[in-house]
């Protein structure tokens, strides 16, 4: 049973920032956390670690990431807890196609001048039949009737959000069926 979920930004996409799976897990291995696994090779890493604080976790993985790989990419950790809870407030239960609802995971709140610009983002998107962003606590639920890959709102969200080094805030995606999967995987032993 895992503990912890660590979310890469950005590693395999395009043919850019390549990692591979089996190195991923040694890196994260050498870091004395035990029953390391990822998920798909898009950056998702299941693992068990002590009690921790999941800013300095990150922070480590980031560290080690860099180190072994030379790639600066975006870690957000999260407790198998705090995967749940961010699971069970969809406020998109109803949607039939899972690919439709993306959750961004987020290191941390939103300030209030990025969460305008965000709205500003949702309003110009809406005129044109685009998609919606709703914020509880640490993430933001996407949905994109036309698709992620074609919805101009995700990527102003990622624009406004922009990289952690210029806002302090890490964020990457994962559509529903990844991420409800990754919870069903920190179930197993």
């Amino acid at each position: 049973m895992a503990s912890h979920i660590a979310l890469l930004r950005g590693i395999n996409v395009g043919g850019r920032n390549k990692v591979g799976m089996a190195e991923l897990r040694e890196v994260v291995t050498s870091l004395g956390h035990t029953g390391v696994r990822t998920y798909i090779q898009s950056g998702n890493v299941l693992f068990s670690a002590p009690d921790g604080d999941n800013a300095t976790l990150a922070a480590a993985l980031q560290a080690a990431i860099a180190a072994a790989f030379g790639l600066e990419v975006s870690v957000v950790v999260l407790s198998r807890d705090e995967l749940a809870w961010i699971l069970d407030r969809n406020p998109h239960p109803d949607e039939p196609d899972p690919k439709r609802v993306h959750v961004v995971f987020l290191n941390a709140e939103l300030p209030p001048a990025m969460l305008e610009r965000i709205k500003a983002a949702e309003d110009a998107d809406a005129a044109k039949g685009g998609g919606t962003v709703t914020v509880v606590g640490p993430a933001l639920y996407l949905h994109t009737p036309a698709g992620f890959g074609d919805s101009k709102l995700a990527l102003a969200l990622f624009r406004i959000i922009g990289k952690p080094g210029h806002t302090g805030v890490a964020a990457t995606a994962r559509n529903w069926a990844t991420a409800t999967k990754l919870l069903s995987l920190c179930e197993e032993k």
